[in-house]
């Protein structure tokens, strides 16, 4: 016989009287446990009633946490959000890691306002026992179904940083870190940049050994012992990853050296052979960034001399020779060779930071010949620099607030800020000898509190002992023309500045970092 409102009302009448003498009142609490195989109503009263009494009778603890489970999956939506709001108060002692464990699974609901409810009772019991939920959640991330262990690793990644210290101590922070190791045996790129966004933010990270220990963990899915295949683009996505993931945690006491070696001796010699893991990306560009953003954190180098030689043969390939210096005639005056600032920044700030280390590269190291055709290089790239850096002056002179905002403007005041720098690397290395003294903040990095001026053209001495004027805007037409793009147009080199991926691992579950198979478990409660 089922049930009814009346059965549940009066046994828990019962029950409520009873105080000291609950437990003598067995079959009452069982009269409720019976109510969630009744009607709706009788469920929604029964998912109130049996947690309220569940601390009362141990030996119907099974039972009891099994008749809730049924009602978490009932048809009726809002039966289930009532009995996954009343899940917290089985959570207590032993139970906490089951209810942890079952909270984790509900996470697989497609209904928001259920999958909210899921979220706040998770909230709720790891405010209770931080430890013994996340041993829940890390049971199900390691062997639960993929829409669990993708919806369990989001969960930490939103959550924990939220939670007050006195959640997340260092014991659960140490907790925290050792299972993500385990986790990251098996991850695929978007899960790895997840995970990397939880054990970041622990305090107990904060530390230089913290962090270095950070690195250590982004090294090892970085395979920086195995040789590069560009044409792969998993691997290329696994490697840019890696690197996006571990930037923000070099510093002067955490290097970045074996990153920079990796991408001296494998990315750069197949740079243009590189296989985007994204079609709008532009590959070369992002990983030139990626070096130029590590190359200030590098330590001392085994091979720097290896490295700065590639970093230089690099460059001469980004920096043409005047039209008239090219062999065979193959540039003409109307086919002037395109100045590419964007790559050229990432490569300059590179060769200058590694240079620092070995500052008489350029004298000892380069033969004289190919010492003078860098030179020439140079001037050229020089010259067409300071006609980019006045159109771009005139073209942004007056303009503030609103009027820099607009999407072309933008566009001018980044491609000032590549110009401005390159023109400032330019002048340090035509010292005699080359200096590595000037600091310059790269073009796509947050601007500093104090905008530096910017510098002057190089000297006709520091140019090479050329005694030619200096270059206008619209030079003569009897003049020797020098690169000069349309005024308003820009190069798209210059454009993709603002196109920066960070942490954007496009795609399906198991491409990049492992291809995980599909689980086929279902709930285990």
């Amino acid at each position: 016989m089922a049930v009814t409102i009346e059965d549940l009302y009066r046994s828990y009448g019962v029950l409520a009287d009873a105080k000291d003498n609950l437990s003598q009142h067995k079959d009452a609490y069982q009269v409720i446990l019976d109510g969630v195989k009744s009607g709706p109503k009788e469920k929604r009263l029964a998912a109130q009633f049996i947690p309220k009494f569940f601390s009362s009778f141990p030996e119907l603890a099974d039972a009891a946490i099994n008749a809730q489970l049924d009602l978490c999956e009932d048809e009726d939506v809002s039966i289930r959000r009532q009995a996954i709001k009343e899940l917290p108060r089985f959570a207590a002692g032993d139970n906490i890691l089951r209810v942890a464990d079952i909270l984790t699974q509900l996470l697989q609901t497609d209904d928001t306002a259920e999958f909210n409810q899921v979220n706040a009772a998770l909230v709720s019991i790891f405010k209770m026992d931080a430890k013994g939920t996340l041993g829940g959640l890390f049971s199900q991330i390691l062997q639960g179904e993929d829409i669990v262990r993708e919806r369990a690793i989001k969960f930490l990644s939103n959550k924990v940083k939220t939670l007050p210290e006195d959640v997340m101590t260092k014991e659960v922070e140490d907790y925290i870190f050792a299972e993500t190791k385990k986790v990251l045996e098996d991850v695929t790129g978007e899960e790895f940049v997840l995970l990397m966004r939880v054990v970041s933010g622990l305090r107990v990270l904060q530390t230089v050994n913290g962090r270095q220990q950070l690195v250590e963990l982004v090294v090892e899915q970085a395979f920086l012992e195995q040789a590069l295949n560009p044409a792969d683009p998993d691997t290329v996505d696994r490697l840019l990853q890696c690197t996006r993931q571990a930037l923000p945690l070099f510093s002067k006491n955490v290097h970045s050296t074996r990153f920079v070696t990796y991408f001296c001796d494998h990315v750069l010699p197949n740079l243009s052979a590189l296989t985007s893991p994204v079609a709008e990306l532009d590959i070369q560009l992002e990983v030139l960034k990626l070096l130029a953003e590590m190359s200030p954190f590098c330590g001392d180098m085994e091979k720097l001399e290896a490295n700065l030689n590639m970093l230089f043969t690099k460059l001469l390939e980004f920096m043409p020779l005047p039209p008239d210096e090219v062999e065979n005639g193959e540039n003409s005056a109307s086919e002037e060779p395109k100045l590419q600032f964007s790559y050229v920044e990432c490569l300059l700030f590179a060769f200058h930071q590694l240079g620092k280390k070995l500052p008489d590269f350029l004298l000892d190291k380069v033969d004289a010949e190919r010492l003078k055709d860098f030179k020439i290089r140079l001037q050229y790239f020089a010259r067409g620099l300071q006609v980019y850096i006045r159109q771009l002056r005139v073209a942004l002179q007056g303009k503030t607030g609103d009027a820099l905002k607009t999407e072309e403007n933008k566009i001018k005041v980044v491609a000032l800020k590549i110009t401005n720098n390159i023109n400032v690397l330019i002048k340090d290395l035509f010292h005699n000898p080359p200096s590595y003294k000037s600091t310059v903040t790269l073009s796509w990095k947050p601007v500093q509190k104090t905008e530096a001026v910017a510098p002057k053209r190089p000297s006709s001495e520091e140019m090479g002992g050329s005694t030619k004027k200096p270059v206008s805007p619209q030079p003569r037409r009897d003049a020797r023309q020098i690169y000069n793009p349309p005024s308003g147009k820009y190069s798209a080199t210059i454009g993709n500045f603002n196109y920066e991926q960070r942490g954007g691992y496009r795609g399906g579950r198991g491409r990049g970092f492992g291809a995980r198979g599909a689980r086929g478990r279902g709930r285990i409660y």
